[in-house]
């Protein structure tokens, strides 16, 4: 069935431009889920049991709530001007602050209910073990909290932060599974995001079709964490693990929490991490509702510091800053290339382990070269976009099919996650142009040595079916 059409909440109407509030002298504290007390519980369960009872066709009522993000997310609306080509906040640059704005005005219509200017919503924290599950406050069924379509094996069962689709004998667990998790952390906050496009996504401007290529958390860990969390006994994983039906799940909103913190953190680590300066970025602006249900037109340039807007953090300990992974077997002297490997042709339908030597367009610079210009990787995808597919993406690995423990290694570059949903304009269209970019540098660095004029890529098929890939280096 296609779903997901009927997901556009009331018209707009009598729209105003958001305004910058007032700074506040005491900002809103958003917490992690997993260590709020009973005094929360209950201001939070009775904000969401009030968004609950709202009027149906109440912009603000909870459904009407989800439906702004599968309106958003799963081709409810066009472009401007482009009858003909969807607006998709995911797989680009819109990413991030469409879903901080829409974080944001959730959170003050819960406070609105309840009365209260200082709510802030949980934050899911999976980027520490204690919070690699589940939170409680979410699992019993008598909580307005609960959402009955979550994969019930996966309740406690710790969070795999790469899941791969569905439960495998071979999947990790335990101390392994933890230990993978904070390397894979480590890896898209600081390996695979040492630019603003690795980190944020790519530049979708108008009259583009939308993607193609998102930044680094968003394709995991928030990709593989909707799927885990997702009912797998549901046609597609729902509620959280497709996006026309994701905002239903009560825990959403906790999961992105987490996501936002993320783009905050990322700011801190240095290295010219910074936010885009494009005037294209900055001037977008997106539909929403405030506390009153007053339609909201935010700008996208509104929402670059969340303390801006009054609301920050609470304070956690950062497990995975010293996770970076470590390198498998070592090899001696420089790699030759193999004629076999080179004789792989593209595109390429993905449907078993691809090795392919890829050519290098950056090698032997220097430090302040590497500063400068990451290498990239990159792999153009074709596939069909309702379904779920992930495949991982080794570099210069000495197995020939790599385990998932190997994950934690270096050359283990990262994987390739669509989450499925809808484009209506375009039927069952494969989407052209999708790419995963990892970045190489500081991979190839510990790999070494870094004068070879080629990169041995093992494309692992996870998850999906009739995915066809063009791997290659960015010049």
């Amino acid at each position: 069935a296609d779903v997901g059409l009927n997901c556009c909440p009331p018209t707009a109407r009598n729209i105003v431009d958001f305004q910058l509030p007032p700074q506040p002298t005491t900002l809103r504290v958003r917490p992690p889920a997993h260590l709020v007390d009973d005094q929360y519980l209950q201001k939070f369960s009775r904000a969401i049991s009030l968004m609950k009872a709202l009027p149906a066709n109440d912009p603000r009522n909870f459904s009407q709530q989800a439906n702004v993000h599968c309106a958003y997310c799963d081709g409810g609306y066009t472009q401007t001007g482009f009858p003909n080509l969807e607006l998709q906040v995911h797989f680009s640059w819109l990413f991030f602050p469409f879903h901080r704005f829409y974080l944001y005005f959730f959170e003050r219509i819960l406070g609105k209910l309840i009365n209260d200017p200082s709510f802030a919503i949980p934050f899911w924290n999976w980027g520490i073990p204690a919070g690699m599950q589940i939170p409680a406050i979410y699992t019993s069924p008598n909580s307005p909290l609960y959402d009955p379509r979550r994969d019930r094996a996966h309740q406690p069962k710790g969070d795999d932060l790469n899941y791969d689709g569905q439960d495998d004998p071979n999947d990790l667990t335990g101390q392994d599974l933890i230990s993978a998790n904070l390397t894979l952390m480590y890896r898209q906050m600081v390996s695979n995001s040492t630019t603003t496009r690795l980190f944020l996504g790519q530049p979708f401007r108008a009259a583009n079709r939308p993607g193609p290529i998102p930044g680094s958390i968003e394709n995991i860990p928030h990709g593989p964490f909707h799927v885990w969390t997702g009912d797998p006994n549901q046609p597609n994983k729902e509620d959280m693990g497709t996006f026309y039906s994701t905002a239903r799940d009560p825990i959403f909103y906790a999961h992105h929490a987490n996501v936002d913190k993320m783009w905050a953190i990322w700011k801190t680590l240095g290295n010219n991490r910074q936010d885009f300066t494009d005037s294209d970025w900055l001037n977008a602006a997106f539909i929403v509702y405030d506390g009153n249900g007053q339609a909201v037109r935010v700008g996208r340039g509104d929402c670059l510091d969340e303390e801006g807007v009054g609301y920050t953090y609470q304070d956690v300990d950062l497990a995975w800053v010293e996770s970076s992974p470590t390198r498998g077997r070592a090899r001696g002297g420089t790699r030759a290339e193999s004629a076999y490997l080179s004789t792989v042709k593209f595109p390429r339908a993905l449907d078993s382990v691809i090795r392919t030597d890829v050519k290098r367009s950056k090698k032997s610079r220097g430090r302040r070269e590497k500063e400068v210009e990451e290498e990239i990787l990159v792999i153009e995808i074709e596939l069909e976009k309702d379904i779920y597919v992930k495949f991982d993406v080794h570099v210069n690995d000495e197995d020939e099919v790599p385990f998932k423990k190997t994950r934690v290694l270096t050359e283990f570059a990262g994987s390739f996650v669509n989450v499925p949903h809808k484009h209506h304009k375009e039927g069952k269209q494969a989407m052209k142009d999708l790419h995963r970019r990892p970045g190489l540098t500081r991979l190839i660095e510990k790999l070494g040595p870094d004068d070879d004029e080629t990169v041995t890529i093992t494309l692992v098929p996870r998850a999906g079916n009739d995915v066809v890939v063009t791997p290659g280096c960015e010049d």
